[in-house]
């Protein structure tokens, strides 16, 4: 879900590249002697809000280069081009997705050991490195024109942003630059505090009273369980191993007088009885009670939460723990994470280390994003093209052939070491990640989106289609095909693609949605974990999809209540709902599936679809802020979704260095923490540009709508997250206060109207949950599982008169600083207090683990 970099944009030139899917295999020396550099030259163009930048080319080789016998690929954040006004001696074209073309240009020689630069631009501003081109690659061509052998480039460099116009997204950005010294002012807000004022489990349970006595718990004690909680009790036995490196008996029957007990009752904390729990530690021993199985796994999780920190540092024979009681239950039934594994792929291995870390912060919806125009990441039966052609990215010469192209860097090859572009789950690793989840009380929710977002698909029923038209067999290769092939619609999806919309109108659609769905609930059948939602997308159609496809015109001619073709999708979500419904599935949907175009053109929630078990989920809440109040307050169950509070996958900060997205600004720890579900506009504070939002008029939460927010979901979309390592850095610390908001109870600031006293107690309660992130949460991730790669925020410091002045977002890290150009090492001086330095200083914050952030420098003369 993100807004459509190419809307209107339509007048951009795409490159027509036809011709055989296969990579050549020649030895392409040539290509690999290029030596290629990127530099974005400045976001202050004539466009609004474009960008201008240049390859150097230079050629290494002992072939000299001309106009028809090379061309450069390579991928980059989707960009409209523009036509230089300039002419090149070479052409930048977008062919489709975030795939484009340098290719030269009549006249055009390059010989070797020279060198050329080619200038061109873009609408859309570029900060970002992971903004840059990336998996550039050349191909070869004979003089026939035909493709001899393709090489990646192996000696690429993209130059660093450091000039205001490479680091601001154009003259109307209000954010100003990063640098150590802004970050420093926005760190004043937090302090250091002393442990006694830290939160003592994230998310804040309910209730929570301590004493000042001691039980010391021991390998000695064991675990005594009811019938029916033996997972439970096996789940914490292998937790209290890992920290006293013994092993604790479990039992069921008569327990003794002490000892961890665990069993389920009548729990009910603020009116929820689902989940809920009470955890008791006094001199008896431990007592979890639950109102369910879950609610004893959540007190399971507060008690490992409570316990110190240095627990987890190594095995030790007694933790000791203050006696402690807690009455527990959920804000929220729906507390969700969305992961995209399609855009760049995660292996099995991630998705459990996920699931612990999920199921350690109380999460218990995971919506499982396994397909895309991108990628299809699940193994279907009797659909293998599925896997073995949409599961695969490589270099294909036109986006016409049914293979993926290259996206997102995954290079020419498929399957190359270091790339994400290429692999699934089979069906034993989705049944193995089924019962993962349900053993820690999170329900998987597959996804397959339709009618938009579906190139993979598409791709890989055309090959299906060709494989058995080959064969002859005309109706098997008809029986789940996609597309309408005399469709002549042009359309420009929000990521760039001119072809990711399947038909509605052929019964051939209906029937591969169904035989994926039901193939699914195979698997959670197998799992032995029952399937009772399915997500059906339904996000992003782009304007023009299907007003030029014979099939659709029929279908409008023959029902004219349908009206404009955008409608069609409100036609493919009904359909779709009966044949769902007829499998007893709770369907959700992004927010499109619950609206319809009104006859003044402006959507609407759609009426039809309130009570049938539909529900949409809501990012929109900055360029449309009221409409989760709008659908709340229509009769929709929702799901919040704010892409200013839970996008995970939007940037920390605007440092070019930090990766991520920002179309919608950027997201940090805090801002997943800070959210009001029922008076969002009390923490939606302004546009992705930094101008303050203004919300007269708009349409507020109706106090009977309230019991329609059925939960939260944060978002992981993984168009810049290559790898296990990112995708952990990316969610956390982000996912506490993700959880904090989902979880925990109303927070006192939620309710106060004033917004200054609003903010100032906003601010108090950020400096205790920053706080207990760094003093006792992060230290227990850098060792549970091996260590999660959690982000460490780089200082913010200035020099002020000759004196060094440091500070960090999360209160309790050490920063550490060097004055001779080197970068800071845990053995670097610590910064107590302001100093007297002169010339440049670079620092880095530093966990207790010995992690560091990245580095930062000022100098004296920076003010």
């Amino acid at each position: 879900m993100r807004i459509g970099f190419f809307a209107a944009l339509l007048f951009l030139t795409v490159a027509g590249i036809f011709g055989c899917r296969q990579s050549p295999t020649a030895d392409g020396a040539a290509g690999r002697q290029l030596v290629v550099s990127w530099e974005l030259v400045s976001n202050f163009t004539d466009v609004k809000d474009g960008f201008e930048a240049r390859f150097t080319i230079k050629n290494n080789s002992d072939q000299t280069l001309t106009d028809a016998n090379w061309a450069l690929f390579f991928n980059m954040a989707p960009r409209p081009i523009i036509t230089p006004k300039t002419p090149q001696l070479a052409t930048v074209r977008h062919i489709n997705g975030d795939w484009y073309t340098l290719k030269p240009n009549k006249g055009f020689t390059l010989k070797p050991g020279a060198s050329t630069q080619i200038r061109y631009e873009g609408t859309e501003a570029v900060t970002k490195l992971t903004d840059a081109p990336l998996g550039l690659y050349v191909v070869l061509y004979d003089k026939a024109g035909k493709e001899e052998s393709v090489a990646e480039i192996a000696n690429y460099t993209v130059r660093p942003f450091t000039r205001k116009e490479q680091m601001q997204r154009g003259r109307n950005d209000l954010e100003p630059p990063y640098s150590a010294e802004n970050t420093y002012r926005n760190n004043l807000s937090v302090s250091l505090l002393p442990a006694e004022q830290l939160q003592k489990i994230i998310p804040s349970p309910v209730k929570l009273t301590t004493g000042t006595e001691t039980l010391a718990l021991t390998s000695s004690m064991s675990i005594y369980t009811e019938k029916g909680l033996e997972g439970e009790a096996n789940f914490l036995k292998q937790k209290l191993k890992a920290l006293t490196g013994k092993d604790i008996s479990v039992a069921t029957g008569t327990p003794p007088a002490t000892g961890i007990f665990l069993k389920t009752g009548s729990v009910s904390v603020n009116g929820t009885a689902k989940e809920a729990y009470r955890l008791g530690v006094d001199g008896t021993g431990i007592s979890i009670t639950g109102s369910d199985a879950a609610g004893v796994f959540y007190g399971i999780q507060s008690l490992l939460a409570l316990l110190p920190t240095e627990a987890y540092l190594a095995p030790t024979a007694a933790i000791s723990l203050r006696y402690t009681q807690i009455e527990d239950a959920p804000r929220f039934p729906f507390r969700g994470l969305h992961l995209d594994v399609s855009r760049n792929f995660q292996t099995k291995e991630t998705i459990l280390r996920i699931l612990d870390l999920l199921a350690f912060y109380k999460v218990n919806h995971f919506l499982f994003y396994t397909t895309e125009d991108e990628g299809w990441r699940l193994e279907i039966d009797g659909l293998p093209e599925l896997t073995k052609v949409g599961a695969q990215r490589q270099h294909t010469s036109g986006k016409e052939t049914p293979v993926l192209h290259p996206a997102y860097g995954s290079g020419p090859n498929a399957y190359a070491e270091g790339r994400y572009g290429s692999g699934y789950y089979t069906k034993a690793d989705f049944v193995e990640i089924l019962k993962y989840a349900k053993e820690r009380h999170i329900k998987v929710i597959p996804e397959l989106n339709f009618p938009g977002h579906a190139r993979a698909a598409i791709k890989a029923m055309e090959a299906r289609y060709e494989r058995l038209m080959k064969e002859g067999k005309e109706r098997e290769a008809n029986e789940y095909r996609l597309i309408d092939p005399n469709d002549k619609s042009v359309y420009l999806s929000a990521q760039g693609y001119t072809d990711n919309v399947v038909s509605v109108g052929q019964e051939s659609t209906y029937r591969f949605y169904e035989k994926v769905v039901d193939e699914i609930a195979k698997l959670y059948k197998e799992a032995g974990v029952p399937m009772d939602v399915m997500h059906a997308g339904g996000d992003e159609v782009p304007e023009g999809a299907w007003t030029k496809s014979p099939i659709a015109a029929k279908l409008l001619k023959e029902n004219p209540t349908i009206g404009d073709p955008k409608n069609l999708q409100a036609y493919f979500f009904q359909n779709l709902l009966k044949r769902l419904k007829k499998r007893n599935l709770e369907v959700h949907g992004w927010e499109e599936v619950a609206l319809t175009k009104s006859a003044a053109g402006a959507y609407v929630p759609n009426p039809a679809f309130v009570g049938q078990k539909v529900v949409p989920y809501i990012w929109n809440n900055l360029f449309d802020p009221d409409l989760g109040n709008r659908l709340a307050n229509a009769g929709y169950p929702v799901v919040l979704c704010n892409v200013s509070n839970f996008y995970f996958d939007l940037a920390y900060t605007n440092d070019p260095r930090e990766p991520g997205l920002y179309w919608a600004g950027y997201v940090d720890t805090r801002n997943s923490w800070v959210f009001a579900p029922f008076d969002m506009f009390k923490t939606t504070y302004k546009t992705s540009m930094g101008k303050p939002l203004d919300f007269t008029g708009l349409e507020r939460m109706k106090p009977e709508a309230r019991k329609n927010i059925r939960g939260v979901e944060a978002q992981l979309w993984s168009e810049t997250v290559k790898g296990r390592d990112m995708a952990e850095y990316y969610m956390l610390p982000k996912l506490m206060g993700f959880a904090e908001s989902a979880w925990a109870p109303e927070r006192p600031w939620e309710t106060i109207e004033n917004r200054q006293a609003r903010e100032k107690a906003i601010s108090t309660g950020w400096n205790v949950f920053a706080n207990t992130i760094a003093q006792k949460d992060l230290p227990r991730l850098a060792r549970i599982n091996g260590g999660y790669a959690y982000r460490l925020p780089p200082p913010g410091a200035l020099v002020e008169k000759g004196m060094l002045r440091a500070n960090v977002e999360l209160p309790g890290l050490l920063i550490r600083y060097t004055t001779d150009g080197s970068e800071p090492t845990s053995q670097s001086p610590l910064y107590k207090s302001p100093v007297p330095v002169t010339g440049s200083v670079k620092l880095k914050s530093f966990d207790s683990a010995g992690r560091s952030s990245r580095a930062v420098a000022v100098t004296s003369t920076s003010l």
